[in-house]
């Protein structure tokens, strides 16, 4: 053998030997304490590479999602490690135990958001999301203004509206309307509703092909193309999106340009404006909020402006439209549960009149298929944290016996929405769609769709409100069925509910395919 082989042989068992030391250190400073032990994390790269897993080299992709609570249970209680030994030995935390996660969101300095993860968002400027301590401080006093009631009244008055135009207009004299993918229907929804509650812009099914001057997009494409292609941004590196190979990453790059040029002339124009309407979309608040300076507060500058704002679309438009096409779905396999909620809208609006906001509270129905939707398909599966110190965290195992879990300083913790939310000590028959649980008491530190604490979801009641308003219009005009294709004659059911509701991994946890056919009622 010659010198450079064994030069080569050296330093491979070297570097073998080095990273059993470092694995061994970082396990014995959470003493053992039971999980997983791998070569790969499932993040980043090797997550993209390595969708399932492999036993002792990597949990895969989307681990927590296809674990859901399996994991907890095999290991035997709630709070379990994950340690993998490549590019650096480190350990993390998964945790599904409700008191635990009520500790470390409430504990903002001991348990602070890992900020560098959410850096590739400051697409347009620095935003509540990327932000944490005084500056985090500085956008949830200006930005939680503009979630106001009656931003939440506009949201659901204009929600009406579009889902009229889509009866009236879009589905006029059709009696059956036939979809590939639930989306179809969902995603433009949801991009109307966050036009005209978020930025004030109302936009219709029928597209108008007149562009404003100096732009090569119209508002709604440039909306639907960032909302569509965030992905594609957040993937591409920024010198190769700005060269722009493929006609995709143009049209990405186009867009992005366009909505930050409305963005701008929004902005502009309402500064400019000698008499101020009254309008309470989020854009609007926004820059009234951060044009206030009774208070002696730094306003926001035009690219937090801009950031806030993206942010506030990202989260509102797929999130949104994700949840609906799992909740047709979910409607159109259990059609008991669909007329269970049909007769209770027709109890709480008999004579078939539009909705008011000020009925939504008495929707109960409505409501509970939203929430249980949202626990079997939380938009968000893991919420991650960091220990900014030495400390501890408590559970039991699944014998009742108190655990003491060390947490060492820098190290990762991920709040497990599915295992939280399939977690038979709170959830009965977890794997079920039963609206029913969320009538009365039920577990509300079990339910983390929007995560909670100082961080919760700013927007929660514009979401709720949106999604209730458009489930409710739809539901009491149109019975939702599974669309029969020819090439699934023979599956069971359970068969067709896992090709229903198949997911995949994304921005938020997204729909692979959910073909529909509603039928108007009559």
């Amino acid at each position: 053998m010659g010198t450079l082989a064994w030069v080569l042989l050296s330093f491979c068992l070297f570097y073998c030997v080095q990273k059993y030391l470092e694995f061994r250190a970082v396990v014995r400073s959470i003493h053992d304490h039971p999980g997983f032990r791998t070569l790969l994390p499932p993040y980043g790269i090797f997550g993209f590479l390595f969708k399932r897993p492999i036993p002792g080299i990597t949990r895969g992709g989307m681990s927590q999602w296809r674990g859901k609570y399996r994991d907890f249970e095999a290991f035997g209680m709630d709070i379990i490690s994950a340690t993998s030994v490549v590019p650096t030995a480190r350990n993390a935390f998964l945790v599904a135990d409700p008191a635990a996660i009520k500790e470390i969101t409430s504990s903002r300095t001991r348990f602070p958001k890992p900020v560098a993860q959410y850096r590739v968002l400051t697409f347009f400027g620095a935003n509540i999301v990327t932000a944490e301590g005084d500056e985090w401080k500085r956008f949830r006093k200006i930005t939680a203004p503009a979630f106001s009631e009656r931003n939440n009244r506009l949201v659901w008055d204009e929600t009406v509206k579009i889902m009229l135009d889509l009866f009236e207009n879009e589905w006029a004299g059709k009696d059956t309307v036939v979809v590939d993918h639930a989306v179809e229907v969902t995603l433009p929804i949801a991009l109307f509703v966050i036009g005209v509650a978020g930025f004030g812009r109302r936009m219709t099914w029928q597209e108008d092909s007149k562009l404003p001057p100096g732009h090569q997009l119209s508002f709604k494409e440039a909306l639907h193309y960032v909302s569509s292609a965030v992905f594609v941004k957040l993937a591409t590196p920024a010198w190769l999106l700005k060269w722009a190979p493929t006609e995709r990453m143009r049209r990405t790059n186009l867009a992005f340009k366009e909505l930050e040029q409305y963005m701008l002339e929004m902005i502009q124009a309402r500064r400019s404006s000698e008499k101020k309407e009254e309008r309470y979309d989020l854009f609007s608040n926004l820059l009234d909020a951060s044009e206030d300076e009774s208070d002696g507060q730094a306003r926001l500058a035009d690219e937090e402006l801009l950031g806030n704002i993206f942010i506030f679309l990202l989260a509102g438009h797929e999130t949104t439209a994700h949840t609906l096409a799992f909740t047709f779905g979910l409607l159109a396999l259990y059609p008991e549960q669909q007329d269970k909620l049909y007769k209770h809208i027709k109890h709480v609006i008999p004579d078939g009149r539009i909705p008011a906001y000020e009925e939504m509270n008495s929707l109960h129905e409505s409501i509970a298929v939203f929430y249980e939707t949202l626990r079997l398909f939380p938009p968000v599966t893991g919420i991650p944290k960091v220990a900014a110190e030495d400390t501890t965290l408590v559970t039991t195992d699944h014998g009742g016996n108190k655990v003491v879990v060390p947490v060492t300083k820098g190290t990762g913790i991920s709040l497990h929405v599915p295992g939280l939310h399939y977690n038979p000590r709170y959830w009965d028959d977890p794997y079920e769609f039963k609206p029913e649980r969320f009538h009365g008491d039920w577990p509300r530190d079990a339910f983390l769709p929007f995560s909670s604490g100082a961080r919760s979801c700013l927007g929660r009641r514009f979401f709720e409100t949106e999604g209730i308003a458009i489930l409710t219009m739809l539901v009491s005009r149109y019975k939702i069925e599974v669309k029969e294709e020819p090439e699934f004659a023979g599956e069971t059911f359970e068969q067709r509910k896992e090709r229903i509701l198949a997911a995949r991994g994304g921005l938020t946890l997204t729909p692979v395919r959910t073909p529909l056919v509603f039928k108007r009622r009559q």
